[in-house]
């Protein structure tokens, strides 16, 4: 039976914990080797998620063995509503974790978290190769049937 997983903010003292899930994400979506992403990129945004200031919030999850899976999330305004929106940036759990509940979970606490700030909704996006990841999402919240376009600049 696996053990019990707690949910809770990152604290300043998980850097060291958090890192390797977010490098694990990372180069889930093809970001690493030559492609990773600089370590500016990482010491920024974990920066970021202890900024009160910031409207970019991180949680953990927390098993008998350490963190096992991470989300980050922000709040950003709309010109659909007048409550803010809350986007769900990133979302991993180790390979291990896998199919005990914890994406769920960490969903969950997000939605919690969007509520309590008054948040209208709760989006994000996933590669569309990410079918594992998907039949989660298809339980939990509703496709939005829009299409993501993107330029780089």
């Amino acid at each position: 039976m696996p053990s019990p997983i707690r949910i809770r903010p990152i604290a300043d003292t998980d850097f060291a914990a958090w890192k390797p899930l977010w490098d694990g994400y990372n180069t889930f979506y093809g970001r690493s080797g030559e492609t990773a992403l600089p370590e500016a990129i990482t010491r920024a945004t974990w920066s970021r998620f202890l900024d009160t200031r910031e409207p970019m919030h991180a949680r953990v999850a927390e098993g008998a063995d350490g963190l096992v899976g991470l989300v980050h999330f922000l709040f950003h305004r709309s010109t659909i509503q007048l409550n803010p929106t809350c986007y769900l940036q990133d979302l991993f759990t180790v390979e291990a974790a896998r199919g005990q509940g914890v994406a769920r979970a960490l969903i969950e606490e997000v939605y919690r978290a969007a509520a309590e700030a008054g948040a209208g909704r709760v989006y994000w996006q996933t590669h569309e190769t990410n079918h594992t990841a998907m039949r989660l999402y298809d339980q939990v919240a509703d496709k939005s049937g829009f299409l993501v376009y993107r330029k780089l600049l």
